[in-house]
């Protein structure tokens, strides 16, 4: 008997953030068929949000009905805590979610198969199985951005925790004394290498800045056009990551580590110099391959499929080797 899947099977996927929703309909081999943004407005409460994440999912579903498509499963990724095993939204501060039963709420609302992931992990799994780690087994996703968090991605399945909070490689202890991290620590990884962390150095060390706020691209950028000062915030952001991945390494010894998020757009001012701080780190581990990620981002989306199509055991959506 084939495990061939019928070409009209798609499942709805949404990636859903603070300001927006990125949402699909994507096909069991990893190919989005039609793709939509909404805004999320959390603003609103988290009623609201929950109200809004439904009534776009139930959208698309009609849609792929219309034209002649068969939805399968929901899946859906959310940023914070999230209780993958139970389907529940535990906390986001960028949504407002407490506890939130998302999966149950979904599935007595759709009717389909539901999978609710964190948007991080589901990233990850996207770029491991369809993207930049593809074909290499053992992955680390690395998305740097306001903060930094990880997800550790072995035979195309993302390690979850104990308590649904693995990856948080944004709070290794990297300089003792350091910058305070929103957790509350000071020298988290973070606090000191996210996009937001240069950013905020940049404006610490700088005597003025009458155009506002200096963003992390503009630190690279001026740092690559040999300004001292962004050139010495940049390498002490460099280092810092370096810290961070060889610490990664060596607890993970993965094949390929995947950089995505905004810093990972400076592209090679980040990339050169990062892939030589971590050799330089390198003792009896093996150097991972490191590079960018390939999915933009589509990864969430594409995750939140993966996953969807995981618990609904759909066949042959995992890449071919």
């Amino acid at each position: 008997m084939s495990d061939a899947v019928p070409v009209d099977q798609v499942v709805v996927a949404l990636d859903v953030g603070g300001t927006g929703m990125k949402c699909a309909l994507v096909r069991p081999d990893g190919v989005a068929v039609r793709t939509e943004r909404h805004p999320t407005n959390a603003a609103r409460g988290p009623a609201a949000v929950v109200g809004t994440i439904l009534d776009v999912a139930e959208g698309l579903a009609d849609k792929a009905r219309a034209d002649g498509l068969t939805p399968v499963a929901l899946g859906i990724a959310v940023p914070g805590v999230v209780d993958e095993a139970r389907g529940v939204a535990v906390w986001s501060a960028n949504v407002g979610f407490r506890d939130v039963p998302l999966r149950d709420l979904a599935v007595a609302r759709l009717g389909l198969p539901t999978a609710l992931g964190h948007d991080v992990r589901v990233g990850g799994l996207a770029e491991a199985r369809l993207g930049a780690g593809r074909g290499t087994g053992h992955v680390l996703f690395v998305a740097i951005g306001t903060g930094i968090a990880a997800a550790h991605v072995v035979d195309g399945t993302a390690a979850v925790g104990a308590h649904g909070a693995a990856g948080e490689i944004g709070h290794i202890l990297v300089r003792p004394g350091g910058p305070r991290c929103g957790c509350g620590r000071p020298g988290c990884l973070e606090a000191v290498a996210s996009a937001a962390a240069i950013g905020r150095r940049y404006a610490e060390l700088a005597d003025e800045s009458p155009d506002g706020p200096v963003t992390a691209a503009e630190v690279a950028e001026r740092a690559a056009a040999g300004e001292p000062l962004a050139g010495r915030v940049w390498q002490e952001a460099v280092e810092a990551l370096a810290d961070g991945l060889a610490s990664g390494q060596a607890l993970f010894d993965v094949a390929t580590i995947v950089l995505g998020g905004g810093l990972a757009q400076a592209g090679d001012r980040l990339l050169v110099p990062l892939r030589a701080a971590l050799h330089e780190r390198m003792t009896f581990h093996r150097e991972p391959r490191l590079v960018a990620a390939a999915l933009g981002d589509e990864a969430g989306c594409l995750g939140a499929a993966l996953l969807a199509l995981d618990a609904a055991r759909v066949p042959d959506h995992q890449e071919k080797q």
